[in-house]
């Protein structure tokens, strides 16, 4: 599994930012993708993710995806 660039947790919520590089007409393209994700503990004390939010994950989600959008910006172009 591929490792995100940066992660950014609010709550249990994750916000991961990964750069997928592509060839295209001879060219290496980075291209930013930013991945959501809701942590949570099952019946049998197992963490898990999801990408579907409930009603108290979406504000945490648009601070998380907030805080991805922020980096990319200040980020453009690099790999880090």
């Amino acid at each position: 599994m591929v490792k995100p660039e940066i992660t950014f947790k609010v709550g249990a919520v994750r916000a991961s930012v990964f750069r997928n590089i592509i060839e295209k007409a001879g060219k290496t393209i980075t291209l930013p993708k930013v991945a959501i994700e809701v942590r949570y503990k099952d019946k049998t004390g197992q963490w898990n993710g999801t990408n579907s939010l409930s009603l108290n994950d979406i504000p945490k989600a648009i601070l998380a995806l907030q805080k991805a959008f922020e980096y990319l910006m200040a980020h453009k172009g690099s790999g880090q």
